[in-house]
């Protein structure tokens, strides 16, 4: 019995060192499970000073502008700090619409004004082909309306005299036969005086000289130039008339030179002058003139219109309207009440996830109907703001935010 006894006392403490080392070991790890991990140190990408967050510093210390220590700027709140939010509440508030970015065809439609002119392709010139005197006028003012086929003017030609005196002689002798090529000669010789086939045929047919030879007016329409008197002499090649024919004229519009792309000849228009209320008058671009006016900073598109009954009349002052003409090509589209003119850029506010607004330079092109075209800045799918811009643009003002709408806050400040 004393034997035992010592070795069951043993054997006791034994086991309680036993569980003594368990209880320790169980606590020790519940302590370690209970301590906080320590976070992984995060490298700033620049300090700034709250008040002038523009301005970069490479490294921390005190502001330049404040009696204050520089702030560390990280990454995630570098991603942050050109954008603002707002809740949807306050959008709602303050009214802020957006508008999604949409990709289709931009229909042109485009207003311009002009005047009336002639129709240059359809004017003629009479001229005097030989010397002679003129001995009597019949239209005898500018701007009288002519036919076709009317007397103009009577001249006397001598030269003209003595050719028919010459090719009547030979006519009469002719009757003898055997100068048919005498009379085809003295035939020649009246043409290369100037004389006209039809005339020519008078003589022919009257068998007697004409001393004074008929001008008569080649086309339909009105006098634009008048060179002749009676009693004057008149020189071979003289212009004595200009008849401008008024069953077609040409309007010169004046289009601003950013917008002369969107037209092209052949295009439809319709024309209208305040002296003929109601009346519209359709045609065709013919040309666009490869010349810009120096003043004003516009390309003329020459349009050439029907007139019927000469109603529209050179000088007149007209409105002329493009009619709308699909594109070839699909171009991104944004409201054009989107779209903020800084002067120097072309902004617009951008909507980013939940409430999340940053401003976004973009590249535009034309613009109808309240849609501008988009060709660099933005994708399909996106949001714009299209009412409240500014309300924005105050707010990220009150936030620090570095992306604004003004010129100077696009550029960040040098990192010193």
């Amino acid at each position: 019995m004393k034997t035992s006894t010592p070795i069951f006392a043993a054997l006791f403490v034994v086991l309680l060192a036993g569980t003594a080392t368990g209880f320790y070991r169980y606590g020790l790890s519940q302590n370690v499970a209970q301590l906080p991990a320590q976070p992984i140190a995060k490298k700033p990408l620049y300090w700034h000073d709250p008040m002038n967050p523009a301005q970069h510093f490479d490294k921390p210390g005190k502001s330049p502008y404040m009696d204050m220590e520089l702030e560390p700027v990280y990454a995630d709140d570098a991603r942050a700090e050109n954008q603002v939010s707002i809740n949807s509440g306050i959008r709602q508030n303050l009214g802020i619409r957006t508008a999604v970015v949409t990709q289709g065809r931009l229909a042109s439609d485009l207003t311009a004004v002009g005047s009336v002119a002639y129709n240059e392709r359809d004017v003629a010139v009479v001229q005097s082909r030989s010397n002679g005197y003129v001995e009597h006028v019949t239209v005898r003012t500018l701007f009288e309306p002519v036919r076709k086929g009317q007397k103009l003017a009577e001249l006397t030609v001598p030269d003209w005299v003595a050719a028919q005196e010459e090719y009547l002689a030979v006519l009469h002798m002719q009757a003898a036969g055997g100068l048919d090529g005498v009379l085809d000669g003295a035939r020649q010789r009246m043409r290369l005086a100037g004389m006209s086939e039809d005339q020519i045929a008078q003589v022919t047919a009257s068998g007697k000289v004409h001393t004074q030879i008929a001008i008569t007016a080649p086309i339909d329409g009105v006098v634009s130039e008048l060179a002749i008197r009676e009693g004057m002499m008149v020189g071979a090649g003289a212009a004595l008339y200009t008849i401008n024919a008024l069953k077609s004229v040409w309007v010169l519009a004046e289009l601003p030179e950013n917008l002369a792309q969107q037209v092209r000849v052949g295009a439809l228009v319709e024309a209208s002058t305040p002296a003929l209320s109601g009346v519209i008058f359709k045609g065709r671009v013919s040309a666009i003139l490869p010349e810009v006016n120096a003043t004003t900073r516009t390309i003329k598109a020459r349009i050439e219109l029907a007139n019927q009954g000469a109603a529209l009349m050179p000088g007149m002052f007209a409105t002329v309207h493009f009619l709308p003409a699909q594109s070839a090509a699909e171009v991104l589209l944004v409201p054009s009440e989107a779209v903020i003119q800084t002067g120097t850029r072309n902004v617009v506010m951008v909507m980013q996830g939940d409430g999340q607004f940053s401003a976004v330079d973009i590249e535009t092109g034309r613009e109808a109907h309240g849609q501008t075209e988009v060709r660099k800045g933005l994708q399909a799918g996106q949001k714009v703001v299209v009412s409240g811009q500014f309300l924005i643009d105050s707010e990220a003002s009150l936030k620090g935010s570095t992306e604004r709408l003004d010129d100077g806050a696009m550029h960040q400040g040098e990192r010193k």
